[in-house]
């Protein structure tokens, strides 16, 4: 065999942005502090995580809201992830004709101090967050509110040295920060670990979050 280089376990992650974005993320934003505001009618009332002080949590039936502006992200949201499952399955488009989804969604609005703790999201295949407002950075503090995902390798970097400390992608040590951006939706496997670093603005953090399992119609 000739010799080769490939990625024998690599994570699958995919990202979009939504097209004019501005008037979709303002209406949805001024909906969702406005639902904030009401307090325990739209909070999670058995949050799995432990819920951080200057974390607002909804409960887990965003999407089926019929506001428009919610209607419109679910709608972009679901064809982001159905183009990645298709890819990623090798599914025929009369095979997605008959996937069936099944789902939680929710939204985080994070304000000062404000963090999500390691997690993964069991009984799902894939998760996704999109971003309504990332919120101010400070400038002396640059990994405020950053989504934080971590190598699943876990003894990746238990030995380093010049022979694998460069590594270029896809291959990766350690962890992966990602600064989100409005109008951002980023996908990856529900097992993978992740976290949000504290959030050290003075206005919110704004986002959207979802787990989808999957059946196929006719199976």
């Amino acid at each position: 065999m000739a010799f080769q280089l490939h990625p024998a376990f690599a994570v699958p992650f995919a990202q979009d942005h939504l097209p004019n974005c501005e008037p979709i993320n303002a209406a949805v934003k001024s909906l969702l502090l406005a639902r904030e505001a009401e307090g325990p009618r739209y909070a999670n009332p058995n949050p799995s995580l432990k819920q951080q002080a200057g974390v607002f949590e909804s409960d887990f039936n965003l999407f089926a809201w019929p506001e428009a502006c919610i209607q419109q992200l679910r709608q972009f949201c679901w064809a982001t992830l159905g183009r990645t499952i298709a890819e990623l399955n090798g599914y025929s488009a009369e095979e997605m004709q008959r996937l069936q989804i099944y789902s939680h969604t929710w939204f985080h609005v994070t304000r000062h101090g404000g963090f999500t703790i390691l997690h993964t999201h069991p009984m799902a295949s894939w998760s996704g967050v999109y971003c309504v407002d990332p919120g101010q950075t400070p400038e002396d503090r640059p990994e405020s509110g950053v989504l934080r995902f971590h190598n699943p390798h876990h003894y990746s970097n238990y030995f380093l040295d010049p022979g694998n400390t460069r590594l270029v992608a896809p291959y990766h040590h350690g962890t992966w920060n990602m600064r989100l951006q409005p109008g951002q939706l980023v996908l990856f496997p529900s097992w993978l670990q992740h976290e949000v670093l504290p959030f050290y603005g003075n206005d919110e953090r704004i986002t959207i979050a979802f787990n989808c399992w999957f059946g196929m119609k006719g199976d």
